[in-house]
């Protein structure tokens, strides 16, 4: 028996809802990926669309990672909020195993970011990259395995959402000063404007921890 018309109408419709998001989905909204002054760091750039009710975005493709060389897997999400200006968290990583790749962005606000490669032996050891990123440029941070990572706050009340590839672990957590000399960093604001944790007062300068990771290992 063959299906009455409205049926065959109904389902005719429904292919094509169907085949539509998978084109959608297989194809995605454009990512940008640039390679920074360090290479294997990246600034991505994700796509938003908006009309009147707001906007949506994808703020994480895999395919899209892989085809620019990253098959990163993600096994956390943090969120953090700052309430005051000149707030500054860092330079920390952790070491192995529990190394962390990080993917950071700025969901409210916007926050002066920065990651510094501390591979013994690597051409860029103790060389860092600095990038805005923002709430209004919607723009995120690559920062690797093998390097420190820190931020400070541009305004107030800002929001940093950031994926890592390994878990939190307390025993690996370490950090260098985030006005080690030798660094250079360029953070924005004066020394009397930056708002440290107590942990991160006393971190060492790159110079006194001892070696974290191996260039090429």
């Amino acid at each position: 028996m063959n299906p009455a018309p409205e049926v065959k109408i109904g389902l005719t419709r429904v292919l094509r809802k169907v085949v539509k998001a998978a084109t959608h989905s297989k194809g995605g909204m454009p990512m940008q990926f640039e390679r920074l002054k360090i290479p294997e760091m990246l600034l991505v750039s994700p796509k938003k669309h908006g009309d009147q009710r707001g906007f949506f975005s994808e703020t994480f493709r895999a395919d899209s990672f892989a085809a620019h060389g990253l098959e990163v897997a993600f096994v956390q999400d943090n969120h953090v909020y700052s309430r005051q200006k000149g707030v500054l968290r860092g330079l920390h990583f952790q070491l192995a195993p529990h190394a962390q790749g990080k993917l950071i962005r700025c969901a409210r606000g916007a926050i002066y970011d920065v990651g510094v490669d501390i591979r013994l032996g690597s051409p860029t050891y103790g060389c860092h990259v600095g990038v805005e990123l923002s709430a209004e440029n919607w723009r995120q941070l690559w920062v690797p395995p093998g390097f420190a990572h820190g931020y400070v706050t541009l305004e107030e009340d800002c929001e940093v959402i950031y994926k890592v590839t390994d878990y939190y672990a307390p025993e690996c957590d370490r950090g260098i000063a985030w006005d080690d000399p030798a660094l250079g960093i360029d953070w924005r604001l004066s020394h009397a404007e930056i708002i440290l944790s107590d942990k991160d007062r006393k971190q060492p300068r790159l110079a006194d921890a001892p070696p974290a990771f191996q260039f090429g290992q």
